[in-house]
């Protein structure tokens, strides 16, 4: 009883200073609201710890999501935004190879890729989430005030180099399993017996679809993070509510 006499001794005396500093138009809900705001957080700013802990939950909820859409089949094969293309060597001969009957071995091989793409990136997800757990609350603060993608940005600058060099050898164990290994090494070979052409691919397929597919994942990370600020559905924790909530 005495709790609830205090807090509502201290909302009319907060009421109070706020209605001498506001124009007479000013609306009391409004006033109510900023009241109970700053008697909610007497700081006027969400916590340390809560800045940094809802941003690593933002980019915990983001990879799952952002995984969970390209794991499945034809997560990359049948999104155009993230679908993996032909090496650029290829792409080069490719009206060529369809000439002389190779049109199927090439579809096959872009298929190929995207399939061990969409198997190898589950394991991303951890991989994302160690990333982050370190990360300062000075950074954390401005990826907060930043731009819609200042997580992702953020997560890429710091950890593209590192993700990618425990990211391949997933990839490359996930290519062997679904056949892009030996589609390569076959188109290859049919490659050099072509006139004129004659010369070896030369494509490093592992350190190709691993970046290709870190790239992907980045740019569906991108979007789950742009729904986090700006959807409140979006925010399926009390902890992405309340950091993204009073992010305005």
């Amino acid at each position: 009883m005495k709790n609830k006499v205090r807090f509502n001794c201290l909302l009319v005396a907060a009421a109070a200073c706020f209605v001498f500093s506001f124009p007479c138009y000013g609306n009391w809900n409004d006033i109510l609201k900023q009241v109970q705001k700053t008697l909610g957080n007497s700081s006027g700013e969400l916590s340390q710890d809560k800045i940094g802990k809802g941003l690593r939950e933002a980019l915990k909820v983001g990879a799952e999501n952002a995984v969970k859409k390209v794991s499945v089949v034809n997560g990359y094969l049948g999104n155009p935004e993230i679908k993996i293309p032909l090496p650029e060597k290829v792409k080069k001969i490719e009206d060529l190879l369809k000439t002389v009957g190779l049109g199927s071995q090439v579809d096959a091989f872009t298929e190929s890729m995207n399939h061990a793409a969409e198997k190898a990136a589950p394991a991303a997800k951890d991989l994302f989430w160690d990333a982050v757990k370190g990360i300062s609350f000075d950074d954390a603060k401005k990826i907060l005030k930043g731009r819609d993608n200042e997580a992702t940005l953020y997560l890429k600058d710091k950890t593209a180099t590192r993700l990618l060099e425990t990211f391949k050898p997933l990839v490359h164990q996930t290519m062997g399993s679904v056949g892009v290994t030996k589609q390569y090494q076959d188109l290859e070979t049919k490659v050099k017996n072509i006139p004129f052409v004659g010369t070896s691919l030369n494509v490093d397929l592992d350190q190709y679809v691993s970046e290709k597919a870190l790239n992907g994942l980045f740019i569906m990370l991108e979007k789950e993070e742009q729904k986090i600020r700006k959807d409140p559905a979006a925010r399926v924790t009390e902890l992405l509510k309340d950091v993204f909530g009073s992010n305005k």
